[in-house]
């Protein structure tokens, strides 16, 4: 991933980078010399840096008054709050440190080894958060550090949640740095295992064997204003899903990243200011349907959030069910809501984010994204991050199908996020050739079916606008879906035809309202249009009947294709609150 060639102007050096400037000499060392970068906008960041000194310690980094005020801490961060790791304040560093790793000379100021261990954006935490006012944020931090005590929540790769810094009265610059009693305390993890940079992927052994960090191919600054695309805007009025286009088979290729496949329900996630809205592909408002899972997310650490992915629901094996989800689908009394919490858990997939504090990222590139989505997403037992494979799509496949998963989609990692549309830079792999389906009518049922129905009569709308009928599915049905499906089509009967064309019948038809989605499986398309050995699978109630049109299949791409065009420009924000009104 191509580094932000966003440079910040420089302004004076400040007084406070004195001592820094006075340790070093930049014409025989790598680190930045002590400029102070202008300030930028967005939440402020932090970064903790591994360095293996004369002794091995990690430097805790946060950005206010204009400088890296940094911390010594020995031990390391601990996520258990029963820890109280010494915290020695050092010097003040420049900004621009925050994206230093390499090797210090031998014989110069501490010579050794330097990764970024981690690193993120944070707010002060004691008296509500900050992420949407830098200068709030400022101010609160200059008085925790005169006071002695600072709480912050942080948003990095490795370390998030609350934490304090507090300074002990005994020695000038000792303070402890303690992880508070949070959902995100672990006090059974030890976090220092994970060795790695978080944006070289090296770890301090492999500095010392001489493998050096690629600036040129990393992302490095977390600030929102430097990721190359992000853009100031408000909350857009009306998010609407980026769709995938299905390609005929697996594939592997270093461009690409690719996921599960989830079975069930796609939702993007409005949080401003702990308000929640979950909006469905459809565009309707499934907030209160998952009211547990609604809370989970008000409380992620953002003053604006805008997440995509998947509502879902396992099986008794643990697998993703639409089945089982769909018991709560259309639940609208409060009483069977809440009885449905406890019966039918749900849990949220995130797996991209489009807004972040004031940020749109949907011009973003895929990996930037997910650079921000892996920092800024605190998980808990109902919001989960969708785990992600590189390059290798067979494998990440083969494994889909072998866990009884629906399939992956692949995503190029340079794709931008294209609201509402259907793009060939996401492909979608299927275990199983199905797709969504419009119910045009039904045939007349016979022998035990007589009473219900002997067929769906299906179809999916032409670029026209036209329901063009291509078959009838009369197998995959139980008795209960059978009764359900004929009661519910017998309040929606018309007497004429929603196909552009009269359908191939042997048997008389019953007409009905083109509304009713269902998702069916099939062996193959044929020559003629129709569909091959179809089965019922499930009825769509998140997919409107207007959106069903037949499903390109495009070409497994090609290994080093560029990226296809956009079909047209990504949609920007709109300045609006609406959403969460």
């Amino acid at each position: 991933m191509p580094r932000s060639k966003r440079a910040r102007p420089k302004a004076s050096q400040p007084s406070t980078l004195k001592a820094y400037d006075e340790k070093r000499d930049f014409s025989h060392t790598p680190e930045p010399p002590p400029e102070q970068a202008a300030r930028a906008e967005g939440p402020p960041t932090f970064v903790i840096q591994k360095h293996a000194a004369r002794r091995l310690h990690y430097d805790f980094r946060l950005e206010f008054d204009g400088v890296l005020k940094s911390w010594s801490v020995p031990k390391g961060p601990s996520l258990d709050p029963n820890d109280k790791r010494l915290a020695v304040m050092v010097e003040d560093h420049p900004l621009d440190y925050g994206t230093f790793e390499g090797v210090i000379p031998k014989g110069k100021y501490g010579a050794g080894q330097v990764i970024v261990w981690d690193n993120g954006t944070y707010s002060p935490d004691e008296g509500g958060l900050s992420f949407g006012d830098r200068a709030e944020a400022e101010e609160r931090m200059l008085a925790g550090l005169a006071a002695g005590k600072i709480s912050i929540v942080l948003r990095g790769r490795k370390l998030k949640g609350s934490w304090t810094l507090v300074k002990i009265q005994r020695a000038e610059n000792e303070w402890l740095l303690i992880k508070h009693k949070d959902g995100l305390a672990e006090p059974d993890r030890d976090v220092l295992e994970l060795d790695r940079s978080v944006f070289s992927d090296l770890s301090i052994e492999d500095l010392k064997a001489s493998r050096l960090p690629d600036r040129g191919h990393a992302e490095t600054s977390v600030a929102l204003g430097d990721v190359a695309g992000a853009s100031r805007a408000r909350l857009p009025k009306s998010p609407a899903p980026m769709m995938a286009t299905l390609t005929e088979q697996a594939f592997s290729d270093p461009d690409w990243l690719f996921e599960p496949k989830l079975d069930g329900v796609r939702a993007l996630a409005v949080i401003k200011e702990g308000e929640v809205k979950l909006i469905s592909r459809s565009g309707l408002d499934a907030t209160k349907q998952y009211p547990v899972l609604a809370a989970d997310l008000a409380r992620q650490p953002a003053h604006e959030l805008v997440l995509d992915g998947e509502i879902i629901a396992t099986d008794e094996e643990g697998r993703p069910s639409f089945e089982v989800l769909q018991q709560r689908i259309n639940l609208t009394n409060e009483a069977d809501i809440q009885r449905a919490e406890a019966e039918v858990p749900v849990v949220y997939y995130a797996f991209d984010v489009l807004h972040v504090d004031g940020y749109d990222l949907t011009a973003a590139t895929l990996d930037r994204r997910r650079f921000v989505l892996e920092r800024v997403l605190a998980p808990s037992g109902r919001v989960l991050l969708l785990e992600h494979f590189g390059g290798e799509g067979e494998a990440a496949f083969a494994a889909a199908k072998a866990h009884g998963l629906e399939g992956v989609v692949g995503k190029r990692r340079d794709s931008v996020y294209q609201p509402g549309l259907r793009s060939k830079a996401w492909l979608k792999i299927k275990s199983t050739a199905s797709d969504e389906f419009v119910v045009g009518g039904f045939s007349a049922g016979q022998g035990g079916r007589k009473d219900t129905f002997g067929a769906l009569l299906i179809g999916q709308y032409d670029d026209g606008g036209r329901l063009v009928y291509v078959g009838s599915v009369g197998s995959g049905f139980d008795d209960r879906a059978l009764e359900t499906l004929r009661a519910r089509l017998d309040r929606t009967k018309v007497k004429r035809r929603p196909f552009a064309e009269e359908p191939p019948l042997k048997a008389a038809a019953t007409w009905v309202k083109p509304e009713l989605v269902v998702e069916v499986k099939f062996a193959q398309w044929t020559k003629e249009g129709s569909l091959r050995a179809p089965v019922f699978m499930r009825v769509r109630e998140d997919k409107p009947a207007a959106a069903v049109t037949r499903v390109e299949v495009a070409p497994a791409p090609e290994p080093g294709a560029p990226s296809p065009e956009l079909d047209e420009p990504p949609a920007a924000g709109d300045d609006i609150e609406a959403v969460l009104e």
